[in-house]
């Protein structure tokens, strides 16, 4: 994982990650690219995930009720040092929408 952090550091790629955050957060090294991110998309996170990113983070009270239990295209943004809530429903009757689900059988 390291040598991968490195590498992708170097030369500046966009990492998506579908992973446990409280898995990522184990490791310091994570924790310091995710606290100087200047961009996070955060969606619905499990209790364990929630209580980490917000120490880590400074996310508040409020702020967190935008990824507890929250549908589908609903969450927050962490834009330099600015928390911004989001909803981005997409119409499902779209040819893109079929290109971007992630659902299976959509």
């Amino acid at each position: 994982m390291s040598e991968l952090l490195r590498t992708v550091s170097k030369v500046k790629r966009q990492i998506n990650c579908n992973l446990n955050v409280d898995d990522l957060l184990q490791s310091h090294t994570v924790r310091t690219m995710l606290a100087n991110s200047e961009f996070i998309v955060m969606l619905n996170q499990a209790s364990t995930d929630r209580t980490e990113l917000a120490k880590l983070l400074n996310i508040s009270e409020l702020q967190m009720s935008f990824i507890i239990n929250v549908e589908a295209s609903c969450g927050l943004l962490k834009i330099g040092s600015s928390l911004i809530p989001f909803v981005n429903k997409f119409p499902k009757n779209t040819n893109l929408y079929k290109l971007m689900t992630t659902k299976l059988g959509e």
